[in-house]
């Protein structure tokens, strides 16, 4: 079977032939030729028109590679009289606008792109990493225009951070049961930047019953104008982790007041002893806690608030964790523990949204934010890390969005 034969099965366009391949180097090049009762097509409107002129120099389309050659088609771009639009290069079938690559070449890269890093990818196939960023933003703008957005129930509102300097991304996830998949990515963590989700998002936002979100005020804000019909879910993991810091920033506190006063250094790394739950602890690590448990400690009196507080996740209604949860604020705003009781007055400022937690249970769930958020710093750290954001948007899509992809003869991989 002749190559051309080959290319006629899989990549068949029907106003132009291709010629006879020849080798120039390590490069295998097949030129394309209009056929002649053809007529060109106006990149700006999409309609046939006459021939204005056709370039000297053929243009080189990178192509899939064959056998591990690289493949170009050649072609001599003509340009169109338009009555609509003036004198216009033409549209070709296998590639889009100026792009040096086909588009068969940018879905082929871009599939192999969930796999590999960027950098990878451009090695295997001879081509840059520009082309592999230009293939995967090819398959995102793609997939973006036909992407389903009815029936979302459920969304996870975080933030990110993704550049040294305090630089934020805000993330927005569809955790409908079943469904789980980036829906928005935004710059910054700012109110504007979760309107725009809510201004993107549009007439779907009233199909939204379930909203989860840390404590961040402006998201807070922001969905309680916009999503007021829908529960909104303070994340168990933010709140968790609240109390964490707490409990860091006392054992810190204490181990400078130790060595100031010339004590034994008995909190000395002992900071992830304090900050595992119990069943997590190694036997070593055990030990270690049993006998830190011994001493009137601040940092201890902490863990132990904490652990308390682990109990809240164990009722069943709102009723009886609603009273749970002031107790343990009353219990924490007796001590003279200034960390705790910054995050007991921030639960009780929060209240109603925690106890959403227990009338969502069993609906949604909210952890899977987290989860999605570690496949986030992933698909970066894969990248090498992004200088620019549309490089991170563009990547955060591909890997995260779900997005579809167009029906072909060929997949290729």
């Amino acid at each position: 079977m002749q190559l051309k034969t080959i290319l006629n099965r899989i990549e068949r366009h029907s106003s132009f032939v291709y010629g006879d391949p020849t080798i120039e180097g390590n490069d295998l090049l097949f030129p394309i030729r209009p056929r002649a009762n053809g007529h060109p097509v106006c990149s700006g409107c999409n309609k046939r028109c006459g021939t204005y002129d056709t370039a000297r120099e053929p243009r080189r389309f990178q192509f899939i590679p064959l056998w591990g050659i690289a493949v170009f088609f050649l072609y001599a771009m003509r340009r169109v009289s338009c009555p609509s639009c003036g004198v216009k290069v033409e549209s070709v079938p296998w590639a889009q606008g100026k792009s040096p690559i086909t588009t068969s070449f940018a879905w082929f890269l871009a599939r192999w792109a969930k796999r590999l890093s960027w950098k990878e990818v451009s090695e295997a196939f001879q081509t840059s990493w520009e082309c592999v960023f230009r293939a995967v933003k090819i398959a995102v703008a793609w997939g973006l225009a036909h992407r389903d957005l009815i029936g979302i129930e459920a969304i996870g509102v975080d933030e990110v951070l993704w550049h040294r300097g305090h630089k934020y991304l805000t993330v927005v996830y569809e955790i409908t049961t079943g469904r789980r998949r980036l829906l928005w990515v935004g710059e910054d963590r700012k109110e504007k930047t979760i309107r725009s989700f809510f201004g993107w998002f549009g007439d779907h936002t009233k199909d939204l019953k379930y909203v989860c979100s840390d404590m961040w005020k402006p998201y807070l804000t922001v969905i309680a104008e916009k999503a007021s019909q829908a529960i909104h879910v303070l994340d168990r993991f933010h709140i968790m982790a609240n109390i964490s810091k707490a409990i860091d920033e006392i054992r810190a506190n204490e181990v400078r007041q130790l060595k100031a006063d010339g004590y034994e250094p008995i909190l000395k790394r002992k900071r992830w002893l304090l900050l595992k739950r119990p069943e997590n602890l190694t036997e070593k690590q055990t030990a270690s806690m049993k006998e830190l448990l011994q001493y009137n400690l601040r940092s201890v009196r902490a863990y132990l608030l904490k652990e308390e507080f682990q109990r809240l996740w164990d009722y069943v209604t709102p009723v009886w964790a609603g009273k749970f949860l002031d107790q343990w604020c009353r219990m924490v705003m007796r001590t003279r523990l200034e960390p705790m009781k910054k995050v007991a007055r921030s639960l009780r400022g929060h209240r109603e949204l925690i106890l959403n937690w227990f009338r969502a249970r069993g609906t949604i769930s909210a952890g899977v934010v987290e989860g999605l958020n570690n496949k986030l710093k992933l698909t970066t750290r894969k990248a090498y890390g992004f200088r620019t954001f549309p490089a991170a948007e563009a990547a955060l899509y591909h890997a995260m969005g779900g997005l579809p992809e167009p029906d072909g003869t060929h997949r290729f991989c």
